[in-house]
């Protein structure tokens, strides 16, 4: 065996010094520059190597004019000749020495040996905080007392202009004696400092490539992670982050990869210190989640405030009884009462900066099992949730206990039933009858009974009062094509209040824009509108007696389901990414607030919630959860059945290169592309989820893919790569068969990409036609819409320059065969079928039905062709359940 080097503890975070044999110990040792003990660095004599750090090799060394010992840091020749590198090296050695803090390194000399830099640092005994996390989480009281030392120390440097950027447990040392030393300032940015009065000295400013990503994945800020300019509240994004790992045990952004790491430091908040540190004390909690907010605006603004907020927190130490004379008590008391002024000042600035409590999820409970799909609103009882369960147009209500259980379905004498409320004595549920817009308000009593019709409206929206009167709206205008229209220019709402039974209607209020939701709060006092103008989402609020309308706030296209908590001090609603939604509270304040309009996140995935709906005694917000996934299949014409299609993949719009051999597609449900082997092995991704690439198309040489993203048209490489943007505006692009150029859906209709020439042409008569195929190099085919909800579809001739009717059907999704010979299509409705157009005798054959598939989200399924010919649709195997959040308000 070789012998083994030296170790110890060093100042410098060390990674162990491997074993070397001495064959390899030759070869290694002369690049390295590796300093035997004897080794005299000026007055320094080299005692022993400690090990490698980030940059250099660290030495204890003996100091002979002040008799200590001292750490070394040496940067080694090959390392010395990076630029960058010794950049950096120079770069600590200079932030360092530049402060004089107890919690900060001291750095005593910055001295060159034979063409390498070294720094000389005092000798530390103990470990990093990484050594210590390592255990788990810390005591909550320990945790406090490090993340002031940090906080202090952290002041220090920013006083000076010194920004550290790359905090992190391992950049962090404690001492036996318990005191934190931070480390490693060699990502630190250096701006010009605001001297002091009667302070000499200068100030490095050393810039930063603007762009440039500084920082260890898990600590950096968002502004760091976009590559933005980053300033001393960067660190304490970091300290929140380190603060937040010492009391859960956990990191505050951990994900599986860097990419998802940093998606998640960008868009997620972490997990409530509540549910990971049960004892940790509010105030506690609000300091960490301030830090660690994604607007520095929002976090503390200086590492002093901090550090102030820190140690008001701390516990106080036992004081000693002093006995005093008469002569001196009345000094005293004006002592006392100074000294509850400062305290009491102290209090109230501590109050100010320190954010105020908010609501807190405490734990989740899954009421229900079958994974079948699920919609709102949620409404109960205190006894039962009500929802609705089942498909798409064969919903059903079902019940479950607010405990937990076996469901059980309401019985109606009425089709496609939708939950509107639940009167206030428990005794009947108001519901929609049916799925079009408008529709009749339905009565059905409970536990059993037939159901009877309320009143002669049919309505858009509708919400029940705790009087049993009931709340809804009208169009007053043009009806609009869905109950979520794109666009509101013609469409005006109007709201009514109208008796328990339905009769004598009251409006209260027109408005110009679509209300797609209304909800009452708990007294019966306000109601709330959700409406959208012109594509403006407005919540808006008015009395129950019509007076009063006024905006609250203009929110997102994600934003749903606003509703009151039970005490009506919050909204409650859901909010996302398109990918993943989560549930939020929302209070407007008083007077004295300081959070008035600062949504509060309650929780952070791992599956999407939406749709809350608070518990009578305002203890549990009840959700719908869903865990999305969906399998690949494709129908096999000989045995008349579904098979899988890339086994074990989740994934939508599979498409295939022209030999067979390869196949990309979009993974489900984060979207992001990704390329393999038609038998799923050799997985690469091609793009990232924030680039919501859809419609991939393998061009015909199999070397590149063509995809559309934000309404722009990429081409990437088979074999990954950057991206590169061929057309500004445009989707749904297909390659032509011989890969020369592409047909795509451009603003002012089908247009011609040539892919050697980079240029475009438009087709003539090509204004209102969409999803085409190219047939052959002279022919392409796409539709247009056809009356009766049908579409028509039609074939351009390059020769004779014009369109040419093929046939007409009902149509949802549609795909060309690899051999052209077929156009597969499914069609929707009642009883949805897969189909396929013959070209050569045009005929339509049915497939198979679909009326028990079980389609995504929305309805909706992409259906694509296999190389062997065989139809691929998505199947939808996602689970959606109830779940009971348990929550701890303030």
């Amino acid at each position: 065996m070789c012998g083994r080097s030296p170790h110890g503890q060093s100042a410098i975070p060390v990674a162990p010094v491997p074993e070397i044999c001495p064959s390899v110990e030759r070869r290694i040792i002369p690049s390295l520059m590796r300093l035997a003990a004897g080794t005299k660095l000026d007055s320094y004599e080299i005692l022993a190597l400690l090990g490698t750090g980030g940059m250099g090799e660290v030495y204890r060394a003996r100091d002979f004019q002040l008799k200590r010992e001292v750490a070394i840091k040496v940067l080694p020749h090959f390392v010395s000749q990076d630029p960058d590198r010794l950049r950096r090296f120079e770069q600590e050695a200079q932030a360092t020495a530049a402060l004089n803090h107890p919690n900060i390194l001291a750095v005593h000399q910055f001295g060159n040996f034979e063409g390498a830099p070294y720094l000389v640092s005092e000798l530390l005994e103990g470990g990093t905080l990484r050594q210590q996390l390592a255990h788990g989480s810390m005591p909550i009281r320990k945790a406090i007392e490090y993340g002031a030392q940090i906080a202090r120390g952290l002041a220090a440097a920013h006083e000076k202009g010194i920004v550290h950027r790359d905090l992190k447990p391992e950049n962090l040392f404690v001492t036996k004696d318990g005191r934190v030393k931070i480390l490693d300032f060699g990502l630190a940015k250096l701006t010009p400092a605001r001297p002091a009065p009667d302070e000499l000295g200068t100030t490095v400013n050393l810039a930063t490539d603007p762009g440039l990503v500084m920082g260890t994945v898990g600590y950096m800020s968002p502004e760091q992670v976009r590559g933005k300019a980053a300033d001393h509240r960067a660190d304490i994004f970091a300290l929140g982050a380190i603060l937040y790992e010492m009391l859960a045990g956990r990191r505050a952004f951990e994900r599986p990869t860097s990419t998802e790491t940093m998606t998640a430091i960008l868009n997620d908040d972490p997990m409530s210190i509540s549910q990971a540190a049960p004892s940790a004390p509010a105030g506690l909690q609000r300091v960490v989640h301030r830090c660690l907010e994604k607007n520095p605006e929002q976090r503390f603004q200086s590492a002093s405030d901090l550090a102030f907020a820190l140690e008001a927190l701390s516990e106080s130490g036992s004081s000693a009884i002093h006995v005093v004379d008469s002569r001196s008590r009345s000094r005293w008391v004006w002592v006392a009462v100074a000294a509850g002024v400062v305290v009491l000042a102290a209090l109230l600035i501590a109050w100010w900066r320190i954010p105020p409590a908010v609501p807190v999820v405490e734990s989740i409970t899954q009421l229900t099992d079958d994974g079948e799909r699920k919609h709102g609103p949620l409404v109960s009882d205190g006894t039962r949730v009500y929802f609705n369960d089942g498909q798409p147009n064969k919903w059903k209500i079902a019940q479950v206990s607010v405990a937990g259980g076996p469901m059980a379905f309401v019985e109606t004498n009425f089709a496609d039933p939708d939950i509107v409320g639940l009167v206030h004595d428990g005794s009947a549920l108001l519901a929609y009858g049916g799925a079009d817009f408008p529709c009749p308000l339905w009565m059905i009593p409970l536990p059993a009974g037939g159901a009877h019709r309320i009143g002669s409206n049919e309505v858009q929206w509708a919400d029940i009062f705790p009087d049993g009167r009931i709340a809804f709206t009208k169009n007053n205008k043009e009806s609009p094509p869905s109950s979520y229209p794109s666009s509101n220019t013609s469409v005006g709402s109007d709201l009514f209040v109208a008796d328990k039974d339905g009769l004598n209607p009251l409006k209260l209020v027109s408005v110009p824009g679509y209300i797609f939701g209304i909800n009452v709060s708990p007294d019966g006092h306000r109601i709330l509108l959700e409406e959208n103008r012109n594509d403006t989402r407005l919540l808006r609020e008015i009395a129950a007696d019509g007076t009063g309308l006024r905006e609250i706030l203009k929110f997102g296209k994600n934003d749903c389901c606003y509703v009151w908590s039970s005490d009506g001090k919050y909204l409650l609603y859901s909010s996302g990414n398109g990918k993943q939604s989560d549930i939020w509270a929302l209070t407007l304040g008083g007077m004295l607030s300081r959070r008035s309009r600062e949504p509060i996140r309650l929780t952070t995935g791992p599956m999407s919630f939406t749709e809350p709906f608070p518990s009578r005694d305002g203890k549990q917000i009840f959700v719908t959860g869903l865990k999305e996934r969906a399998e690949l299949v494709h129908y096999d014409m000989k045995l008349h059945q579904f098979l899988p299609f890339l086994s074990g993949i989740s994934a939508t719009e599979p498409t295939s290169s022209r030999d067979g051999k390869w196949v990309v597609y979009r993974s489900y449900p984060d979207r992001s592309l990704w390329r393999s082997r038609s038998d799923g092995n050799e997985r690469m991704q091609l793009t990232s989820p924030q680039m919501d690439a859809i419609w991939p198309w393998i061009s015909p040489d199999g070397t590149r893919v063509a995809y559309t993203s934000h309404n722009q048209i990429f081409l990437i490489d088979m074999n990954g790569g950057q991206p590169q943007r061929i057309i500004e505006k445009g989707g749904d692009a297909y390659w032509s068969p011989d890969g020369n150029a592409l047909v795509f859906q451009s603003p002012n209709g089908l247009a011609i990409f040539d892919v050697h020439t980079m240029e475009t042409s438009t087709l003539p008569g090509a204004e209102h036609i969409w999803g085409p195929f190219w047939l052959t190099d002279d022919t392409i085919l796409a539709g247009t819409d056809a009356a009766s909800g049908q579409s028509k579809y039609l074939i351009f001739d390059f020769k004779t320059k014009k369109w040419t009717d093929v046939f007409t059907a009902t149509i949802e999704n549609t795909m060309i065969s690899p051999d052209h010979k077929y156009l597969y299509f499914t069609t929707g409705g009642a009883e949805p079928k897969l189909e396929r157009f013959r070209f050569a005798d045009r005929q339509i054959e049915t497939i198979t039905s679909l009326k028990d598939f079980r389609q995504l989200r929305f309805g909706y399924t992409q259906i694509n062709v296999a190389p062997d010919g065989s139809p691929v649709l998505t199947r939808d195997t996602t689970a959606q359940d109830i779940y009971a959040l348990n929550v701890r308000w303030p």
